[in-house]
């Protein structure tokens, strides 16, 4: 049976109860916000509780929401780093967005979901190395996209434009 975002919005507060921190609708899409603490367990139960059967992860992110800080947005006022993941559930036929806020800006972590679904490998190797957010947990978070000796995560909103090393061609080296 194919949920409606109204039915999807009222399984999940039933299944979550008191570990949904966020639920909003808009555009269609429903937006789930749980607590770094609650991460992981919630997880486990939105891919194996029946209700809802979330049996696949088809993206997660890094976020930055320090640029949210100048505006009225209600992301304006909590922690600056996210990890955003999109769930599909086949068997409901529907999506779901959940966030978890790392609740430390200086050392971004929340726990790794790679046991859960093993295509978070990759995703959280990107999020860790674009954004510096830590997944606990995780048993090869290393650097993905940037060179080993890369400074920084070039996706903060804090990250200067021309880098911080500057980078010529050796043409003796060839490199």
């Amino acid at each position: 049976m194919a949920y409606t975002p109204e039915q999807l919005r009222d399984a999940v507060q039933s299944v979550l109860g008191e570990r949904v921190r966020g639920l909003t609708q808009a555009l269609g899409e429903t937006t789930l916000t749980v607590a770094a603490a609650d991460y992981l367990g919630v997880m486990q139960t939105l891919r194996d509780d029946p209700g809802l059967s979330f049996e696949q992860l088809i993206d997660l992110c890094g976020m930055d929401y320090s640029a949210y800080r100048d505006g009225d947005s209600p992301l304006a006022q909590g922690p600056r780093f996210a990890a955003v993941s999109h769930l599909l559930s086949l068997t409901h036929n529907c999506r779901l967005r959940v966030r978890v806020f790392a609740p430390n800006d200086d050392l971004p972590m929340v726990a790794s979901i790679n046991p859960i679904w093993s295509s978070a490998n990759w995703f959280e190797r990107e999020a860790f190395d674009l954004y510096g957010i830590v997944f606990e947990g995780h048993e090869d978070l290393r650097r993905l996209l940037t060179d080993y000796g890369f400074i920084g995560h070039p996706f903060r909103k804090d990250f200067p434009v021309s880098g911080h090393v500057e980078m010529r061609y050796d043409p003796e080296q060839k490199r």
